[in-house]
């Protein structure tokens, strides 16, 4: 907690030093007209970079392959858009390192191992809901007990095949 309120304490404080600093060497307009330039260029390259990324996962998951920018690419995307769009020199510099994709592959591949680090020891936990649609479980089926851990799902049998059968093979 004391690192948060550090984190959101310092870098506008630090950010707000600059902008003062820039101000004082390019004049009062000057850094009003780079603010909104950076803040301009942020959302457009937010925008091409985010379209490019969700391509490739659409492009990828259509090919019945995993995407090469997985999830936290995207996440990356994204924060290095909200970074570009807030005013300060810290925050565009961090977001154009999150746009411009091998910075922002080789920041991905950091966090992705720190998480993977994080959810190995246990100290980040991941959990999945299935939505179902319409309401929860309890809601649709009524009161009774059930198992939480079970999920009900009709399916269609598309290829069945036998233990060490190659694939394409069709069972009789």
């Amino acid at each position: 907690m004391a690192k948060w309120l550090a984190l959101f304490t310092l870098i506008p404080l630090a950010e707000t030093f600059l902008l003062y600093v820039l101000g004082q060497h390019l004049g009062f307009w000057a850094t009003v007209g780079i603010i909104l330039l950076t803040g301009v260029l942020g959302a457009a390259l937010a925008k091409r970079e985010g379209l490019k990324v969700w391509r490739s996962w659409t492009e990828s998951l259509a090919e019945g392959r995993l995407p090469e920018e997985g999830i936290v690419g995207g996440v990356l995307v994204l924060v290095g858009g909200v970074l570009l769009l807030t005013p300060g020199v810290l925050t565009d510099v961090t977001g154009v390192l999150l746009l411009v994709p091998p910075s922002r592959r080789f920041i991905g591949k950091h966090v992705r191992a720190y998480l993977e680090k994080k959810v190995k020891s246990g100290a980040a936990k991941m959990s999945y809901r299935v939505d179902i649609g319409g309401g929860t479980f309890r809601e649709r089926y009524g009161r009774g007990d059930f198992d939480p851990n079970v999920i009900d799902a009709e399916g269609e049998v598309i290829e069945e095949r036998r233990g060490g059968e190659p694939r394409g093979r069709l069972v009789d």
